[in-house]
């Protein structure tokens, strides 16, 4: 922004800002602009290559492009000409996007279900619908912002807990009285998987709702993909599950269940999906070719699951201290933002992409690279990955980053 302002060559026909406004980007983002990102924004790194080895998405079983899925879309656009562009709220059961609706929630074993524009939407909308200013909302310090924005949304008031830490939690819930608790099953910087067990009974224990995100264990865990919750059995006791399926389904939507006695007060109730237009029906029928995709996908999980640990050892032999996850996302910390910069930079000149995190992603001098692998990956791309984070690592120095030290005091005390 300051570097438009600057430049005697833009010129504008939009009328000036409010000096308000000017004051708080310079505040919250001319300074990192010029101090820290070097007039440079941070997400922008390198273009990728046709040689690069590509760790920055979220397609964990390398859906992408799959025959089936691809076919599903063109027959739809091909003779789907009744479709009418308008809110879900309008859509009855005899519709592809019920039916979908009903099939999924079936797959997770549940009731019912709602498909959103997107895991940010599901989580706002759900939550909205869900808590009121009467309920104590229970919140992992790591969960997702969507989830905060849900709560924010609810008028509730929500308390943190330390990050996959039940005792915690219960603590809180003694103090607050029942409510609703809100966990990611895997988190979605570091790869930590939820004591997901620990955590339900909490909520039993004190009669709380509890929510899981599963946006990061969805088509990756459990029976045929069911999730993290189906893995261990704990679906009959977890009230809402949500996902982005943005991640293992490789689309463009989010879901949240609700038992079905719920659905039309939820369809009444949460503003991102009434106020919003549903997804289109070739996009509803890659969803439900998915599903199926995903059933039989098996082998790509244990693919991912092969790579993950291969990964994750090789890390940590080497001194990254990726400690603090255990799953196909792996987050290399090295704290500030100009050494995160940096980390990516030279990952990037040795063809390895990976997704730069920073406040508010993350908090402040806590930014990361984020790896995430995917089934598709080739063991040539394993190896160039492993051999590129061996040859940085004396330069880097990842047993020096501030995590690491962290680690270090908290295990000499």
């Amino acid at each position: 922004m300051q570097a438009l302002r600057e430049n005697p060559a833009a010129v504008s026909t939009d009328p000036p800002i409010s000096a308000h406004l000017n004051r708080r980007i310079d505040r919250d983002f001319v300074t990192r602009w010029k101090s820290n990102w070097d007039e440079r924004f941070i997400m922008f790194g390198k273009t990728p290559g046709p040689n690069a080895v590509r760790l920055d998405g979220n397609d964990y079983l390398s859906l992408s492009g799959h025959p089936a899925i691809v076919q599903a879309q063109v027959d739809s656009l091909r003779t789907g000409n009744q479709a009418v562009i308008q809110s879900a709220v309008f859509m009855n059961d005899d519709t592809p996007t019920r039916r979908f609706e009903r099939d999924l929630a079936a797959f997770l074993g549940k009731t019912d279900g709602h498909l959103c524009q997107s895991g940010y939407c599901a989580n706002v909308g759900l939550l909205q619908a869900v808590a009121d200013p009467r309920t104590p909302v229970y919140v992992d310090t790591m969960a997702h912002t969507s989830l905060w924005e849900g709560v924010r949304a609810s008028g509730a008031t929500g308390y943190a807990f330390r990050h996959n830490d039940p005792e915690h939690l219960e603590r809180m819930v003694k103090r607050q009285g029942a409510g609703l608790v809100i966990i990611d099953s895997v988190y979605s910087t570091t790869g930590a998987m939820a004591p997901l067990t620990a955590m339900v009974s909490v909520a039993e224990r004190h009669n709380c709702m509890i929510l899981v995100d599963e946006s990061h264990s969805l088509a990756t865990h459990g029976p045929q993909g069911a999730g993290l919750c189906a893995e261990l059995e704990l679906t009959h006791r977890v009230h809402f599950i949500t996902a982005s399926l943005a991640k293992g389904f490789a689309g463009r939507a989010g879901f949240f269940t609700v038992p079905k006695e719920m659905k039309l007060y939820v369809m009444g109730e949460s503003f991102p999906n009434i106020f919003s237009s549903a997804l289109l029906p070739h996009e509803v029928a890659a969803l439900q070719a998915t599903l199926e995709v995903v059933k039989t996908s098996d082998d790509a999980r244990a693919r991912l699951r092969r790579h993950t640990r291969q990964m994750r050892s090789a890390l940590m032999e080497q001194g990254y201290p990726v400690f603090n996850g255990s799953q196909q996302i792996i987050a290399l910390e090295a704290g500030s933002e100009t050494d995160t910069i940096a980390l990516r930079d030279a990952l990037e000149a040795h063809d390895v992409h990976g997704a730069l995190f920073c406040a508010p992603a993350t908090s402040r001098n806590r930014a990361l690279v984020r790896l995430t692998l995917q089934a598709g990956l080739t063991d040539a791309e394993i190896e160039h990955v492993v051999a590129t984070t061996r040859a940085l690592a004396p330069k880097l120095k990842p047993w020096d980053w501030p995590i690491a030290r962290r680690a270090k005091m908290t295990k000499e005390d």
